[in-house]
């Protein structure tokens, strides 16, 4: 039986949720950079808590590089209150061994031990989490922004949601692509849509995320653009797939765009839409469209 302790680096919270640093915050704390969201948005790497409030999806998309061979399914709830003070304090742990480092800015640590931002996007589907608006009502109150990053299978959910910024992850442009792609364990194109829609009306900071592969799903950037024309979200980001983890048993080396190939299909999708690169991390192979 899978647990998620075989996976070095996770840590469990309550029954169903994890938490793990990033790599972005170790190089933080020892002052060798920052992630792309700190250049984009403002984030503070070393102060951000990366989590997920369950351990399942409702997809299986080639690109993954999270263990999603062995999420399983969940029929009891933790308390959201209860979820956001285990993250927190699951953090605090995971980061207690940079205090004994040399190379650990202590100033940054001291930073580090007050967390003040969420992404909600380590592992799995957090619209899955039934109380997913109360846990990130938990976070706002404890003082935390919250960065959610969704793949748009349950609109309802996408609806009611209000975090500091909401990402959809749309990887595939047309059904046919999706069900070969995103590999979902249901009919959910239209959900999908559905929830596009639905992003164009949210008042939080919206923000729609392509996660692009060659040869895989980095095609028809007219229609990827019809979408975002769609969603009408407040930033585009436009990302490589890189191989790592366990995407390496799916997809090939040479499957990773260059940041050259991510910024022409960038500008592709600028020519259909009123948006403009504004930003880039060539490092992370991303590229930042707004209007």
């Amino acid at each position: 039986m899978y647990e998620l302790e075989e996976f070095k680096g996770y840590r469990k919270i309550g029954a169903h949720g994890a938490v793990k640093t990033c790599l972005w915050l170790k190089r933080s704390l020892r002052d060798e950079g920052a992630c792309y969201k700190s250049k984009f948005y403002g984030i503070t790497s070393h102060r951000c808590v990366q989590m997920s409030p369950v351990l399942s999806c409702n997809q299986f998309c080639v690109y993954c590089w999270r263990p999603a061979e062995f999420f399983k399914n969940h029929n009891e709830w933790d308390d959201p209150a209860y979820m956001a003070e285990e993250a927190i304090k699951a953090q605090i742990k995971l980061i207690s061994g940079f205090k004994g480092s040399s190379k650990t800015n202590m100033k940054k640590f001291r930073e580090a031990e007050n967390p003040k931002h969420v992404a909600i996007s380590l592992v799995g589907e957090p619209t899955l989490y039934p109380y997913l608006p109360d846990l990130i009502k938990e976070f706002t109150r404890k003082g935390l922004t919250t960065f959610l990053v969704s793949n748009g299978t349950i609109p309802e959910m996408i609806e009611v949601v209000e975090p500091t910024q909401l990402y959809i992850s749309l990887s595939s442009c047309t059904k046919e692509m999706y069900k070969k792609i995103n590999r979902p364990y249901g009919d959910f194109w239209d959900y999908i849509l559905k929830s596009l829609k639905i992003l164009s009306s949210k008042d939080t900071r919206t923000v729609i995320r392509l996660t692009l592969a060659k040869n895989t799903n980095m095609h028809y950037p007219e229609k990827y653009a019809h979408l975002i024309n769609i969603a009408r979200p407040d930033f585009i980001e436009v990302k490589a797939y890189m191989h790592l983890g366990y995407s390496r048993k799916r997809l090939s080396r040479e499957s990773m765009p260059s940041h050259e190939e991510i910024l022409q299909f960038s500008t592709d999708i600028a020519k259909h839409t009123q948006y403009d690169i504004v930003d880039q991390s060539e490092i992370s192979r991303v590229v930042l469209l707004a209007e």
